[in-house]
């Protein structure tokens, strides 16, 4: 099917194409209809022999056209090729009007196709639309429009009501509220205002942004989610890379049949060559197998669009029939399951100290990290921190921080902490993450900090049992005890705590070793710090990172709003997509099959090989565009 398709999502006007596709089709039933009308009142062969040719090279000169590049390409066995034997054949076996029927029919099946596969692509055509056309730089006091890849690191740009933000930035003047829809799938607005981040590809509905560029329009979000859908289909699912080997045997077998069928009957049985000629001629218009070749790409290719229109970008239909065979899921904790937003709930300080003091020495030692649990301590004490009276920090993974402050060494972490430097200490049951916190070799107090359960995370580790997941795990650096609580709230198979980050890929190997060898193990972490397991699991699932780098880089799937729910709905998409698939394979090669016997036994007419073909085909890819539920 080589040059027949509409290439909607790349830019091009194809609704030239298309108009000249139905002209050539009215033009040419036109004349077809003429000529069965000269059949049938006229005696004149020669009237109605040039009547069927020339319907014929309307109809059909495209076809024959498309068959000799094929020829000269080396690639004989294509749709083209089969169907300009069997039509040219016909005529040359006297069956001029059955071969422009041929044609015919086989050209509304063509334009009903391609109007079916435009409509398939109409999501990702609506998705490039994210692609701003300009940027409206502002400099020197005076502001003029530019091309967004002009536009550096630093710039500021001016977004108005109604405009696409062109490039990634932060707010420094304004205040807004953001249509989000085409990067999240969220129609509720999102508002804005001074120091927050703003994504390209979103809309400004009301208000003007001055905003300060921080990615080049090359690493800008959107840039990247458009790649990352363009290029989604390269990567091919098993199911796809079947149906090409399929066909490369399949096309050449059922051509040798032909041959034979034309062939062998007459010599040995002595019959009619014109007749077993004409039968092998309709065995190979039945035998085309353009449904199965573009209806199962098509079916993976619906279903990367519905799931990009739901807020999940899929990197390829690999991913998206793997998702089809999920036997393990394994969540990060902290921004997956959790909202990731804490808050310091209790003070606990020695009899030496106060609250307040104990308070200040742990945001002396947190100002310099951008962890959540460091922010939510710094954003407690509430007061600007002289970083320059702060010295010898020193950031311990998996234990704490120390640093030197106004002449005292300050020591906060967890128990490991404290059992590092030999402090004395009074450890806690209190369900939170603690933060035990020492002066100068002396126990200072502890702080403790809660984070939240989101919504929607008992209800997606529920729905994904429902779906056949057989083990949920939960790895994460936090204590146990806040762990075991969450998992068990959650009702979670089983949780790994107090781990690092190259620990938490030594779990996942060993979950990978132990599931069965067609299931999956999908693993679900923001993408930010989780890049390592990401990588490793058979399915990376980011979530909530849409502006991160690192999510986008390592992950397989990327969920672009914070709902773990969003992972139910990309596993349901995959589940209706196969299904879809299945039932084109099994009515495609059923329908065939019946036809071909029919074929070769002479019962089937050329109408009938039609109909094997090409209705077989719309009908495949028309249940392939489908909307996802």
């Amino acid at each position: 099917m080589e040059n027949s398709h509409c290439e909607c999502c790349c830019g091009h006007d194809c609704s030239t194409n298309e108009k000249s596709r139905l002209l050539k089709l009215i033009a040419g039933a036109a004349v077809f209809g003429s000529a069965i009308i000269l059949e049938h009142t006229i005696v004149c062969e020669s009237y109605i022999k040039i009547a069927f040719l020339l319907s014929y090279l309307i109809l059909g000169a495209d076809v024959i056209g498309n068959a000799v590049k094929s020829l000269i390409k080396g690639r004989i066995l294509d749709e083209n090729f089969l169907m300009g034997i069997a039509t040219l054949g016909a005529f040359a076996t006297g069956n001029a009007s059955e071969a422009v029927g041929v044609m015919l029919f086989y050209q509304i099946g063509e334009y009903f196709q391609n109007k079916a596969v435009a409509r398939s692509k109409k999501s990702i055509a609506e998705l490039m639309d994210i692609r701003p056309d300009y940027a409206t730089l502002k400099k020197d006091g005076t502001t003029q429009r530019v091309s967004p890849d002009t536009v550096e690191i630093g710039d500021l740009i001016i977004v108005k009501p109604g405009e696409k933000i062109p490039l990634d930035g932060i707010v420094i003047e304004g205040e807004a509220l953001l249509d989000t829809t085409a990067l999240t799938g969220e129609s509720v607005p999102r508002k804005v205002g001074v120091s927050d981040s703003v994504l390209s590809g979103c809309i400004c509905q009301n208000g003007v942004l001055t905003v300060e560029v921080v990615k080049t329009f090359g690493e800008s979000t959107a840039s990247k989610i458009i790649g990352l859908v363009e290029n989604a289909s390269s990567k091919k699912a098993p199911t796809e890379k079947f149906i090409t080997k399929f066909a490369k045997v399949y096309t050449p077998a059922v051509v040798i049949l032909a041959i034979l069928l034309a062939c062998v009957p007459p010599i040995v049985l002595s019959g009619d060559w014109s007749g077993w000629i004409h039968r092998s001629l309709i065995f190979l218009v039945i035998s085309c197998p353009c449904a199965l070749i573009v209806s199962i790409p098509l079916s993976f290719f619906g279903g990367i669009g519905s799931a990009s229109r739901n807020g999940i970008l899929i990197k390829g239909g690999n991913y998206l029939d793997a998702l089809n065979n999920v036997e393990t899921v394994v969540f990060d904790k902290t921004g997956t399951l959790t909202k990731g937003v804490f808050k310091v709930t209790e003070i606990f300080s020695a009899e030496s100290i106060s609250d307040y003091e104990l308070l200040q020495y742990a945001a002396y030692t947190e100002t310099f990290s951008n962890h959540p649990i460091a922010l939510s301590v710094v954003k407690a004490y509430g007061k600007d921190i002289d970083k320059t009276s702060l010295a010898d920090y020193t950031e311990i993974p998996g234990h704490g921080v120390t640093v030197t402050a106004h002449g005292k060494k300050i020591y906060a972490g967890n128990h490991k902490l404290m059992e590092r430097y030999g402090i004395s200490f009074n450890e806690t049951d209190i369900t939170g993450t603690k933060v035990y916190i020492a002066v100068d070799g002396t126990f200072a107090g502890y702080i403790v900090i809660s984070d939240e359960i989101k919504p929607d995370s008992k209800e997606t580790v529920s729905k994904l049992k429902e779906n056949g997941v057989r083990n949920t795990v939960m790895l994460t650096g936090d204590n146990p005890q806040i762990a075991d609580a969450i998992a068990k709230e959650l009702n979670l198979d089983t949780v790994y705590a107090g781990l690092l980050p190259d620990e938490k890929v030594e779990i996942v190997e060993k979950l990978l070793n132990k599931k069965n060898s067609k299931g999956k193990l999908i693993f679900v972490g923001d993408g930010i710090n989780d890049a390592p397991v990401l990588a490793r699991a058979d399915i990376g699932v980011a979530m909530g990172g849409l502006g991160s780098d690192a999510a986008i880089e390592a992950a397989d799937v990327v969920l672009m709003t914070d709902e773990p729910s969003k992972l139910i709905d990309a596993i349901c998409i995959a589940k209706y997509t196969n299904k879809i698939i299945k039932q084109n394979i099994l009515f495609i090669l059923g329908v065939k099959a019946f036809f071909l016997i029919l074929g070769a036994l002479g019962v089937a007419t050329m109408w009938q090989a039609v109909f094997a073909d090409v209705g077989v085909s719309v009908i495949a890819v028309l249940n392939s565009v489908r909307k996802c539920r």
